[in-house]
């Protein structure tokens, strides 16, 4: 195999991806054109609910995703988009009394389910600083320092490390922290630091300030010490209030993408030591989801140990093309770029709906699409796919260039 061609193939295809199925698809269902915002459900027949609530995490990864697309292309109608979602997030999910995103709106844009969820702050700030560093917008980026700050004077555990979950309209530490009504009743999870994480990557890169960088810090050091497993090199999802794992699933989808969001966020940081040491971690994490994680049928498993759902959920497979590239990209083995590959031949020929657009939320093992699953809603967005096809698109950029032309 010819690698640098087969990356600028691979790059090639998934831009096409980006700019004529993902994007046009968001463009036509997303917008709500009688309430303002976007539609807080699209089916899996592509019909919107104009009626659904309005999630925190869907709205703020739109922003994420159209500002991150005009960054990277230019075009007019990302970045109309992306505007259309910074003046929503922050005229009807921020909180103007008490500060912070409310996690759920009614279809009209009334506070629906006012918790305040540090997982939910932040995908905020991480939108809101795409959208700044897209545009330049100044307003942007003070919501997001004052989020971050919220976050820290309510949230930062002092005594025992990492962050509480979850808090009530004025930042009332809450009882039951749960994500969802699916998830078990512990104190911690490991996606909460996760997506904090990447918040404060990128807010870090536009805003040097001493404090910010010392809490990345922080962050990193919690995944190195506490939150990836030395034995088996995956990530523990559960804990309780000190730390102590209480779970035996393995989530193959957050253990690859921790895999290049700790690279990043080293990388930030400044601190060659903890480099060395996330690099070493990362690549332990990419080599286990290699190993045990991989569907010989295509794609890879979205959960392992205890539980034994071989479906194939979206958003797993498109960490798994950043994460297996990221891991060849540090160390040049040929395995992680066949992963890399092998996963987007199954991702397009069973996850991308290549007639109506958009990714299926969940297929069955032998890639035929499950019923009853919508394209877009609270948690359905187009955040993991776009931002694999982005992330692909520059990697490829610097592993592949392609000679000037004389």
């Amino acid at each position: 195999m010819n690698r640098d061609r087969a990356l600028r193939a691979l790059g090639d295809q998934l831009r096409h991806e980006l700019e004529h199925g993902i994007l046009p698809y968001w463009l036509e269902h997303g917008p709500d054109q009688e309430h303002g915002g976007f539609v807080g459900l699209v089916s899996g027949d592509d019909v919107a609910s104009a009626a659904a609530p309005k999630g925190a995490i869907l709205n703020a990864r739109i922003l994420w995703t159209f500002s991150a697309a005009y960054r990277a292309l230019r075009r007019g109608e990302y970045r109309c988009t992306a505007e259309r979602a910074a003046a929503y997030l922050q005229g009807h999910f921020l909180d103007p009394e008490h500060g912070g995103a409310y996690w759920m709106l009614d279809a009209g844009g009334a506070p629906l389910d006012d918790r305040k969820h540090v997982y939910a702050q932040a995908f905020a700030i991480y939108g809101l600083v795409e959208y700044h560093r897209a545009t330049g917008d100044e307003a942007a980026l003070t919501a997001a320092r004052q989020l971050y700050s919220l976050v820290e004077r309510h949230a930062a555990d002092a005594v025992r490390g990492g962050y509480l979950e979850a808090f009530s309209r004025d930042w009332t530490p809450l009882e039951d922290v749960r994500l969802s009504p699916d998830d078990p009743d512990e104190r911690r999870s490991m996606n909460t630091p996760l997506h904090l994480l990447e918040a404060y990557t990128a807010l870090s890169r536009v805003w040097p300030d001493p404090g910010l960088r010392e809490r990345l810090h922080a962050l990193i050091e919690l995944f190195l010490d506490r939150i990836i497993d030395p034995e088996s090199g995956h990530l523990h999802v559960f804990f309780d209030d000190d730390w102590v794992a209480r779970s035996g699933e393995v989530a193959f989808g957050h253990d690859i993408e921790a895999s290049w969001l700790l690279v990043e966020a080293a990388g930030e940081a400044g601190d060659a030591g903890l480099s060395a040491r996330v690099r070493a971690a990362s690549l332990r994490l990419a080599e286990a989801v290699l190993e045990t994680g991989i569907d010989a049928c295509g794609g890879i498993f979205e959960w392992g140990g205890a539980v034994t759902d071989t479906d194939k959920e979206w958003w797993p497979q498109a960490e798994a093309i950043v994460g297996f590239l990221n891991a060849y990209e540090l160390t040049g083995r040929g395995p992680f770029l066949d992963a890399t590959l092998r996963t987007w031949d199954f991702v397009s020929r069973h996850v991308v709906d290549a007639e109506h657009g958009e990714w299926f939320r969940r297929v069955a093992r032998d890639g035929t699409p499950r019923p009853g699953h919508e394209k877009a809603g609270p948690w359905k967005c187009p955040y993991h796919n776009s931002r694999a096809c982005l992330e692909v698109m520059a990697r490829v950029e610097r592993l592949a260039p392609l000679a000037p032309a004389c």
